[in-house]
């Protein structure tokens, strides 16, 4: 389950559009940050996609990805010509396609590498789609079957594109906009798929055309209620709204790190057999399986963007370190897989995040100020160096990864030293 949110201009402090996004995958599921450079591709080549091959094209562009270790496409990124994009699991009706195909991370990394601005990503995702479908397995510890949609913004503009096999709908973002595992999109779009209204009026899913609604006709009931994206998006933007005209990049961070208001006694973002929230940790299954692996939140400046990924999971635990284009990324350790690796920094901050869930309540709060505080001066100069040169902005950007590193330790040995009661669930314990 994930959660995705833009916010353009008019809504935000400085005028400038704000993304964010979490990823939400099985909790051994690490998520990698990499940097891949534009590149020239010789006339008739193939490109290997999680699954299938597709023709290439003559140049892609560089991009900044956070994504499953083991897949091709990316769940959120964002590229050299600020585009953003981030990806939902949506459940439909129409039967999923279960052999190998394009999957929804693939559409998101081929649109980056492809598009100069939002509206055309729209334009790369809906022709492959129509070209090679979608499908294929998209899970990592068990089989998960799903369509996808998208949010995608530039520094001007933004559109939510949402997608049922290849019929699809999309509609260009007012002020804020918030997207989960549930479509949104109801009686009002901008573009679509040719006949989409008329195979809900086949199916018997509307009476007519003036009857379509797109959410209403498409959504799989049980997997969309039990998903709790409905709920999510809700949340998500009511706390926007909230401030709508004043939102900063921290009011973003702070959105994907909500766990909701049940915080009593005894209470633990991981409690229950059911829910989600957006700040998502992994309960007892088969619903709550899914923990937060990935974070992103981009300050889509038009000259001068700034990226901030956790590079680890669970954002409550995490803090969001500054990166750039045309810089090499900061060393985030060995490339993660799906064991335990001390060396990568995904996996070193488990230890953390999964310390912290002895006693949740308790225990984040040794260290939730700290986090804070060290995250407000890297948001704050991160936005001066945003237009230093490029050597100054690695130094900077790799100053913010040691100086999250030496903190997490730190909170790390604070945690192991507190002779708390543990409340640890089970999976924790053998997680």
């Amino acid at each position: 389950m994930c959660d995705t949110i833009v916010i353009l201009p008019e809504a935000t402090s400085d005028k400038t559009t704000l993304f964010g996004k979490n990823s939400d995958r099985d909790p051994n599921e690490a998520h990698h940050l990499l940097s891949i450079p534009a590149s020239d591709h010789l006339s008739g080549s193939s490109l290997k996609c999680t699954y299938i091959e597709i023709p290439q094209v003559s140049h892609t562009f560089a991009v900044l990805l956070a994504k499953p270790f083991w897949i091709w496409g990316a769940e959120m990124g964002v590229n050299e010509h600020g585009v953003a994009i981030g990806n939902e699991a949506v459940f439909a009706r129409i039967p999923y396609q279960k052999e190998d195909g394009l999957i929804g991370m693939d559409f998101l990394r081929l649109a980056l590498e492809r598009s100069t601005t939002a509206r055309a990503a729209v334009t790369v995702i809906t022709d492959l789609l129509a070209t090679y479908g979608q499908g294929g397995n998209c899970g990592f510890q068990h089989k998960f079957y799903y369509y996808n949609s998208f949010l995608i913004a530039d520094a001007y503009d933004a559109w939510v594109l949402e997608t049922a096999d290849r019929h699809w709908v999309a509609k260009q973002v007012k002020d804020i906009y918030t997207i989960s595992n549930s479509y949104s999109i109801e009686k009002e779009w901008d573009i679509s798929s040719p006949g989409v209204i008329d195979f809900a009026i086949e199916k018997g899913w509307c009476k007519n055309r003036e009857d379509f609604n797109f959410s209403r006709c498409f959504s799989d009931f049980t997997y969309s209620t039990f998903s709790y994206g409905a709920s999510r998006r809700c949340r998500t933007r009511n706390l926007l709204e909230a401030n709508k005209g004043n939102i900063t990049i921290a009011d973003v961070m702070n959105t994907l790190r909500d766990h909701g208001e049940n915080n009593k006694d005894g209470w633990g973002p991981d409690k229950g057999i059911t829910g989600a929230t957006v700040c998502m940790h992994a309960g007892f299954g088969p619903i709550r399986v899914s923990q937060t692996t990935g974070s992103m939140v981009s300050h889509l400046h038009p000259q001068n963007p700034t990226h901030f990924f956790t590079a680890t999971a669970a954002p409550c635990t995490s803090i969001f370190k500054p990166v750039w284009f045309n810089t090499n990324l900061p060393s985030t350790g060995t490339q993660p897989g799906g064991n335990y690796d001390q060396t990568s920094l995904f996996w070193k901050h488990e230890a953390l995040h999964r310390a912290t869930m002895r006693n949740y309540g308790e225990l984040i709060k040794l260290y939730q100020k700290d986090r804070d505080d060290l995250e407000r001066r890297f948001i704050f100069e991160a936005l001066k160096y945003s237009t230093q040169a490029l050597a100054e902005r690695l130094k900077f950007s790799t100053q913010c990864f040691t100086e999250a590193g030496h903190a997490e330790a730190t909170w790390l040995k604070h945690i192991t030293e507190a002779k708390e009661k543990t409340n640890r669930s089970w999976h924790h314990t053998l997680a």
